[in-house]
């Protein structure tokens, strides 16, 4: 007997006493997503929420919250019910925020229950088409012999480029000038016109001035070289063992919504991620889609938190 996809997902919550399929979802979800439309996260949220929509039988509105460094995005989040009706797409604000941030109105890690990590996002350091150096070592070897010269720019201050950007530098024993930018685009804009030396940014925002003979990608900031540029080697097989810092985004639920509709949310994600529809839109932008579980998701991000935490310290980054 041939089972149907939405009978499939349908059971995570058939199989919990504590939720009846009539219960949830019996209306339309909310996203609250924590960042502008149009973006990668934004994007990778409405991929994969447009394919789990048949599944869960309800749509899911994307309502896009910004300002605040994300906070205004996950206060609107707990200030709704905690019915299984709203939930909250965030990155690394989770880890970084109570770094960073003072007088914070939540706790995170008491507020948030982790549903799902929804995509990673391998970001690659790029340099301007007449840069000297044609590969990471010759760039590193230039960074050396010129101190404190090399411009390199990253979306924003504090995000997971700059961390990665921070990571790199104590690694390789260098030291660079950091760009903070609003956005990869803009990062991306000015590398193109020579503005600036080099980019930290994803692979879906290099496109353009790479595309355009603008810039040269270097290598990867991802564990594993990725599909969409199999050719272009890792940091980490360059002679940095492990190194692995990607951009990220994932879906939060209030901590009191309960844990079989957190679940069941995860369970459809896990089958959407995976979806043909949604690969097709995602890979080409660079894109790995992930769809774990809530347990999965939360051991991923105390590492994450961990490792955050040391290069924000270490390297003195702050929001400025």
């Amino acid at each position: 007997m041939r089972i149907s996809r939405r009978a499939f997902l349908a059971a995570p919550l058939l199989a919990a006493p504590a939720l009846g399929q009539s219960e949830w979802p019996n209306r339309p979800i909310r996203w609250i997503v924590a960042f502008a439309a149009g973006g990668a996260a934004d994007t990778a949220a409405r991929s994969i929420a447009a394919d789990m929509q048949e599944a869960l039988g309800q749509n899911i509105v994307i309502e896009n919250r910004t300002g605040g460094n994300a906070v205004v995005a996950a206060s609107a989040t707990l200030q709704s019910p905690a019915d299984g009706y709203t939930f909250l797409v965030d990155a690394a604000n989770q880890l970084t925020n109570p770094l960073l941030m003072r007088d914070l109105p939540f706790d995170y890690l008491t507020a948030f229950r982790p549903v799902t990590q929804i995509s990673s996002f391998p970001q690659v350091i790029a340099v301007k088409q007449d840069f000297p150096a044609r590969n990471l070592a010759e760039f590193v070897a230039h960074a050396r012999a010129h101190p404190g010269t090399i411009s390199v720019g990253t979306p924003p201050a504090a995000g997971m480029a700059h961390i990665a950007l921070a990571a790199f530098e104590k690694a390789a024993g260098i030291r660079l000038v950091h760009a903070a930018y609003r956005g990869g685009a803009d990062a991306a804009r000015d590398i193109m016109s020579g503005s600036i030396d080099a980019v930290l940014i994803t692979t879906s925002s290099v496109r353009p001035p790479v595309g355009a003979g603008k810039a040269r990608i270097l290598a990867v900031t991802s564990l594993a070289r990725i599909p969409s540029l199999p050719d272009v080697p890792t940091i980490a097989e360059l002679g940095y063992p492990g190194f692995d810092v990607n951009d990220w985004n994932g879906l939060f639920a209030a901590q009191a919504v309960p844990a079989p509709i957190v679940a069941r949310m995860a369970a459809v994600a896990a089958v959407s991620a995976r979806s043909a529809a949604v690969r097709a839109r995602m890979d080409p932008a660079g894109a790995i889609m992930i769809g774990n579980s809530p347990q999965e998701f939360a051991n991923w991000l105390t590492a994450q938190r961990s490792n955050a935490a040391e290069v924000i310290r270490s390297a003195g980054i702050t929001l400025g």
